[in-house]
């Protein structure tokens, strides 16, 4: 099936690429929103979720927390900062088999993975 490449979903795209961090679907709807008004929640929300299921965009699922979105689509993995909370990338190259690694117990057919590394950041270390 072929999908409509809609003016919402570029102005989405656009801004998550503009604010170049990992950004909540709230941040961003709020960034899109200063300069659209007339632009629904919903229609933020699905598109990010479609970029991201596309591999525009990438949701990277917070432990505890809200889902975070990256400008950066690619697999790759992330550090979150304990003190601050900050979530950054790190530099390693992915593991792409890495589920064929484990020794499955409890019958799971394991489909992927994301890793986040926690420390403190530079900021937080002075």
């Amino acid at each position: 099936m072929m999908m409509r490449n809609t003016v919402q979903r570029a102005l989405v795209l656009e801004t998550v690429r503009e604010l170049q961090h990992h950004v909540t679907a709230d941040e961003i709807y709020m960034a899109i929103n200063k300069r659209h008004p007339d632009i629904s929640r919903g229609t933020v929300y699905r598109n990010l979720n479609l970029l991201s299921d596309i591999g525009d965009i990438r949701k990277v699922e917070m432990p505890g927390g809200a889902a975070l979105y990256d400008h950066i689509g690619d697999r790759h993995y992330h550090a979150r900062c304990v003190r601050c909370g900050k979530v950054f990338d790190v530099e390693m190259e992915y593991i792409a088999d890495l589920e064929n690694s484990i020794v499955d117990t409890h019958g799971f057919v394991f489909t992927g993975h994301d890793i986040i590394f926690k420390g403190v950041c530079s900021s937080c270390a002075k």
